[in-house]
């Protein structure tokens, strides 16, 4: 059972940077290219900006060109929610994390495999708790 997370607006605009907030409460989207964690390779999980929600390994994290960080997986199914998003006159799924419904990014079926998915995510709207690289 997933115990939600709920705040004020002014409690997330307190705690937020404003970009963090913009992107995470706001639904918006960083520039591409621009983000913190779009091409780190460090090991670790990923987890919500607001929340602290632990939602990817970075061993799902590839290069996807496209400018965000993309992920093949979460780390399980019920720690994300999907909607769909019909803004900027565009069908395409949106992803929240389940726990404090923050905006993290969308998701698309041109991923590699095993999936086939590609969670194209926010730098600002995650957070990357860094693990020693036991390889």
């Amino acid at each position: 059972m997933i115990q939600k997370v709920i705040k004020s607006d002014e409690e997330w605009r307190r705690m937020l940077t404003p970009e963090q907030y913009r992107v995470a409460r706001g639904k918006g989207t960083e520039r591409p290219f621009s983000g913190e964690y779009c091409e780190a390779k460090d090991p670790g999980i990923y987890a919500c900006v607001c929340c602290d929600t632990e939602l990817f390994e970075s061993t799902t994290k590839f290069d996807s060109g496209t400018g965000w960080p993309s992920f093949t997986a979460p780390i399980e199914e019920e720690r994300i929610r999907l909607e769909k998003d019909f803004s900027y006159g565009m069908i395409r799924i949106e992803v929240l994390c389940n726990v404090c419904d923050a905006h993290l990014g969308h998701v698309f079926d041109d991923g590699p495999p095993p999936t086939g998915m590609r969670y194209c995510l926010n730098s600002v709207s995650l957070v990357l708790k860094r693990t020693a690289d036991t390889e």
